[in-house]
């Protein structure tokens, strides 16, 4: 008998990842990129870069694959199982997940693309996009008419909502 953990909602979260990848890609998907795992993502915002850290662990940088095209973050690779054939004995439970991962993020249109930066260390895949120099924020000195002042409005040229 093979023990396994019960996941009651397992199904409906593989059906809402399904759908999740299907959107971001605005439609785009093919159904064999709707198979395998997606490595769960982090993804920071800061002042000067959009930070996206993939967990992959046990996953050799070799067999990863990043790109960006129509602004939209693809990671995919390719994983296998250190167990594929067990000659002895069966497992009890099996949770580290193997085969090919997909996973697609819209970027922002405040990212430079052309200026990423990747790092693999200790299973987490770093990707680095620094924001264009519209998207940050700027000082604008507004010029008073009449009592001679000025004054200093501070503020970010992007669009809301980015």
């Amino acid at each position: 008998m093979v023990m396994q953990r019960w996941q009651p909602f397992r199904e409906l979260e593989r059906m809402q990842e399904a759908i999740n990848r299907l959107w971001g890609d605005g439609g785009a998907v093919q159904s064999s990129q709707l198979e395998g795992w997606a490595m769960p993502l982090d993804v920071i915002a800061n002042e000067n870069s959009i930070e996206i850290k993939a967990s992959l662990p046990d996953v050799d940088p070799e067999q990863v694959d990043i790109s960006v095209e129509d602004d939209v973050l693809t990671i995919k690779g390719q994983t296998s199982s250190e167990h594929e054939e067990q000659k002895e004995g069966q497992y009890l439970l099996r949770e580290r997940r193997f085969g090919s991962f997909y996973r697609a993020v819209r970027l922002p249109d405040v990212v430079d693309t052309e200026r990423a930066e990747s790092s693999y260390e200790n299973g987490v895949l770093t990707i680095t996009f620094p924001k264009s120099e519209r998207a940050k924020a700027k000082k604008i000195q507004i010029k008073g008419r009449g009592d001679g002042g000025s004054r200093t409005i501070e503020g970010s040229t992007s669009q809301s909502g980015q």
